[in-house]
């Protein structure tokens, strides 16, 4: 948590909800040794692991209290979605990749985490039956954020979302809903897998 600290997270909660996260639970057998460092892991099927400190100023970025409903778009390896169900009332994730998902539930099961709501789709579509949403984390990268999840978002709440090309410069962005339409933050830079439709077929 020193490393987390010394690049500028200071909120005492995300802190402790990324201590209570054993990192090298969620971290391919090969990569296991660099579970603690401050790098970005492959866990298959092209997809990766983000460094410490990117899911902590995402979920920082949040603003999360222990009433928040959080869509999580991109469940991966199940770590991010970890991370936030110690600071919400119940997370809903999504992932396109069916064999990411299914160790990823089993992890969930593991650790005993019992408010994180799992499904195999489109993350692009968001969970439309159980929105809105209080808060979206979104841990892939647009060219834009879409549509159907600004709309999933509630009055006053936040999307968190690295926007740009696979080949350009990615920002992460903040997203406040207002009354009047969405304000947007630039937050760093970043580098994120893309954003894509559907889900994925078997063996993709």
């Amino acid at each position: 948590m020193l490393l987390l600290r010394s690049h500028g997270i200071t909120n005492t909660k995300v802190l402790s909800a990324m201590e209570r996260v054993p990192r090298e639970s969620f971290t391919p057998a090969t990569f296991r040794d660099q579970a603690y460092e401050d790098l970005t892991l492959p866990i298959g099927l092209g997809q990766t692991l983000s460094a410490p400190y990117v899911v902590a100023r995402m979920v920082e970025a949040l603003e999360l209290d222990e009433r928040s409903r959080v869509l999580e778009i991109g469940t991966g390896s199940g770590y991010h979605a970890a991370v936030l169900s110690h600071l919400c009332r119940r997370v809903y994730t999504i992932e396109r990749h069916r064999p990411l998902l299914a160790e990823a539930e089993r992890r969930f099961r593991d650790l005993g985490l019992s408010n994180v709501t799992t499904r195999a789709g489109d993350g692009m579509k968001g969970w439309p039956e159980t929105a809105p949403f209080d808060r979206i984390s979104v841990t892939a990268a647009g060219l834009e954020p879409p549509d159907s999840l600004l709309e999933q978002l509630s009055p006053g709440g936040i999307m968190v979302i690295p926007v740009g090309g696979r080949d350009e410069s990615q920002q992460l962005l903040r997203i406040r809903r207002t009354e009047t339409g969405f304000d947007t933050e630039k937050l760093m830079d970043v580098r994120f897998v893309p954003l894509v439709p559907g889900i994925a077929a078997h063996g993709e």
